[in-house]
């Protein structure tokens, strides 16, 4: 179970690594697309953007059904709530640093205030 957990997270993170993937999440988030509407923005051809989407579904952040000839893509936001935990866990090692540091930096203040003209010294 854990190594499945983190060869998915491996997914996500490899999918999420890439620029031209990354916008083309951010397209998705609005509706579903063809393949040539998340290639359209892009210099890239069909099959490169299809290797996109490709690195997309295998992380499970993208699904794809094909109508008739048109393959369309849909944002799969779960893997990215897996990601979100993940990365929470470092959210809150910085945000205890970043208290620590206010703290020491108040204790500093209250040690040295400013002088009446202003001065900082």
């Amino acid at each position: 179970m854990v190594e499945q957990q983190t060869r998915q997270l491996d997914a996500v993170f490899h999918a999420l690594g890439d620029a031209t993937r990354r916008q083309m999440l951010r397209d998705l988030a609005s509706g579903e697309r063809t393949v040539g509407q998340l290639a359209g923005p892009f210099p890239i051809s069909l099959a490169a953007a299809s290797k996109h989407i490709q690195a997309l579904e295998r992380a499970g952040l993208v699904r794809r059904e094909v109508r008739g000839r048109t393959h369309w893509c849909r944002l799969d936001a779960m893997s990215l709530a897996a990601a979100h935990r993940w990365l929470r866990d470092y959210e809150r090692f910085w945000t205890d640093h970043l208290d620590a540091l206010e703290q020491v930096l108040r204790e500093e203040d209250a040690r040295h205030p400013p002088t009446q003209d202003g001065d900082d010294r």
